[in-house]
C-alpha cells in the first residue's frame, strides 16, 4: 500500500513515491515533522477503530467476515428461518451487513408476535462475534504494530498528562501489546483479583516512591496510559447476581458479555453503564485545550462518537486532528451509504481553514506506527533549534 498524506494547507496529496516510482525524499521528513509538531501537544488522545485490528498480520474479523460466519455453514438454516420469521430480505446487497441485519432483528423483537427463531439467531450471532474477536494467536508477531504504537506514545515525560486511548474494538490487542512491553494500563478495573470495574480508577495514578529519602520525593511511573473500551471487551462480564458489577474474566459467554454488539442500537446502549461513563470521558477529553486527537481505522459510522468529534473540531480552537485510514481518497469521493457523511465534512473544514489542524494520512495502522516519531520531549536546546529552522525556512527533521 502506498503511504500518502493530504496536506490541508496546500490541499494536495503528498505521496511516498514520485511518479517515476522513485522514493520521494521529502515524504518522511515532511510527514514526520508534522506529526512531531502535533504530538508535542500536552494532551494526546487516540480513537482506534476496527481498522487497527484488520489487515496484514493482525487478521481481525471484518464486518463482511461476520456476515458470512452468521449466515453460512451451520448458521445457514438458522439464519434462513430467522429471516423468514422477521421478514428480512438478505438478497438485497445493502442488507448483507451484520449490523443492518441485527438492527432489523432487534427491532422485530420489539413488535413481532412470533419471534423464537429470531431470538435464536441473535444469540447465535453474538456467540460467533464474541469468538471471532478472540483472534490473537501469536501476540509477538500479530501485535508488532500495536507494540510500536504504544511504545512511541509512551515515551513522554512522566509529568505530562497520560495518553488516553479510546477504542471501539472488542479485542484485547492494545492491552496485550502493553503487557508484552511491560507497560501499565489504567483501564477502569481494580488491580486486585477479581478485577472489578469502577470508573474512579481512571482518576488514580501510579507513582514511584523513593524509600531512601523523604516521603514527598515521588515520581510518576513512566509509560502508563489510559485505555477506554467504549463498546466493551471480549473479557468483560456482567455479574449474574448484580448487573451493575462488571468483571474481567476469561471465556465470557455471550449472554453474560458486557459488549455493545453491532446494531443501530449502539447509540441507545451507550447510555448504559459502564459505557455511559466511557462516552462521557471521551467527550470531556475532546474539550480539553491543547489536545492532539489521533483517529486510526475508524470509519465515522458511529454517530454517538462522530458528532462529539465534529463539535470539538468546530468549537475547540486548540485541537489538532490526525485521521488515518487505508481508503481516505475513496471515502472523500463516495457518498452515503457507501461511506460516512463526516468524511466530506472534515475535508471541507480542512480545506477552508488551510492549516495543519486536520491531517489525513492514507496508510494502514502498522505503517502509521512506523511513521510516528518517538515522543521524547524536546529539550530547550532542541526547541530552539526547531524554532530557528521554522523561522529561516528549514525543513523538519
Amino acid at each position: 500500500m502506498t503511504k500518502k498524506y493530504y496536506d490541508s494547507c496546500e490541499c494536495i496529496w503528498i505521496e511516498e513515491k514520485n511518479t517515476d516510482g522513485s522514493e520521494n525524499e521529502n515524504f518522511e521528513p515532511s510527514i514526520k515533522g508534522k506529526l512531531k509538531s502535533a504530538l508535542q501537544m500536552p494532551n494526546i488522545m487516540v480513537l482506534a477503530g476496527s481498522g487497527t485490528s484488520l489487515g496484514g498480520i493482525v487478521k481481525g474479523p471484518r464486518m463482511w467476515d461476520l456476515w458470512i460466519s452468521c449466515t453460512t455453514d451451520d448458521m445457514k438454516k438458522i439464519s434462513e428461518d430467522c429471516f423468514n420469521e422477521c421478514k428480512y430480505d438478505d438478497k438485497q446487497d445493502h442488507n448483507q451487513n451484520i449490523e443492518v441485519c441485527l438492527s432489523h432483528c432487534e427491532a422485530y423483537l420489539q413488535v413481532g408476535e412470533v419471534k423464537e427463531k429470531t431470538e435464536i439467531f441473535i444469540n447465535k450471532c453474538k456467540d460467533i462475534i464474541l469468538n471471532k474477536c478472540r483472534f490473537i494467536s501469536d501476540k509477538e508477531i500479530q501485535l508488532s504494530g500495536h507494540k510500536e504504537f504504544i511504545r512511541k506514545l509512551a515515551r513522554r515525560k512522566s509529568k505530562d498528562p497520560r495518553v488516553k486511548l479510546f477504542t471501539t474494538n472488542y479485542d484485547t490487542c492494545f492491552e496485550d501489546a502493553a503487557g508484552l512491553l511491560g507497560i501499565t494500563v489504567i483501564d477502569g478495573f481494580s488491580f486486585s483479583m477479581p478485577r472489578i470495574y469502577d470508573a474512579r480508577f481512571f482518576d488514580m495514578d501510579i507513582v514511584r516512591r523513593n524509600t531512601t529519602s523523604s516521603s514527598t520525593n515521588i515520581h510518576y511511573l513512566e509509560g502508563v496510559y489510559h485505555l477506554y473500551k467504549l463498546h466493551g471487551s471480549t473479557n468483560w462480564s456482567r455479574d449474574a447476581t448484580s448487573s451493575y458489577i462488571i468483571k474481567q474474566v476469561e471465556n465470557v459467554k455471550a449472554e453474560d458479555s458486557c459488549m455493545i454488539f453491532p446494531a443501530k442500537g449502539k447509540y441507545q446502549q451507550s447510555y448504559i453503564q459502564p459505557h455511559l461513563e466511557l462516552i462521557a470521558r471521551f467527550s470531556q477529553s475532546l474539550r480539553e485545550p491543547n489536545t492532539c486527537l489521533i483517529i486510526a481505522g475508524f470509519g465515522f459510522n458511529d454517530d454517538h462518537l462522530s458528532e462529539p468529534i465534529l463539535s470539538a473540531i468546530l468549537s475547540n480552537p486548540h485541537l489538532k486532528v490526525i485521521i488515518v485510514s487505508t481508503s481516505i481518497e475513496n471515502d472523500f469521493d463516495a457518498t452515503p451509504p457507501k461511506t460516512s457523511k463526516y468524511w466530506k465534512i472534515f475535508k471541507k473544514i480542512a480545506d477552508d481553514r488551510k492549516n495543519d489542524e486536520i491531517i489525513f494520512i492514507n496508510c494502514d495502522f502498522q505503517q502509521f506506527s512506523s511513521l510516528i516519531p518517538d515522543l521524547t520531549a524536546l529539550s530547550p536546546a532542541e526547541n530552539l533549534h526547531e524554532n530557528m529552522k521554522k523561522l529561516f525556512g528549514g525543513t523538519h527533521a
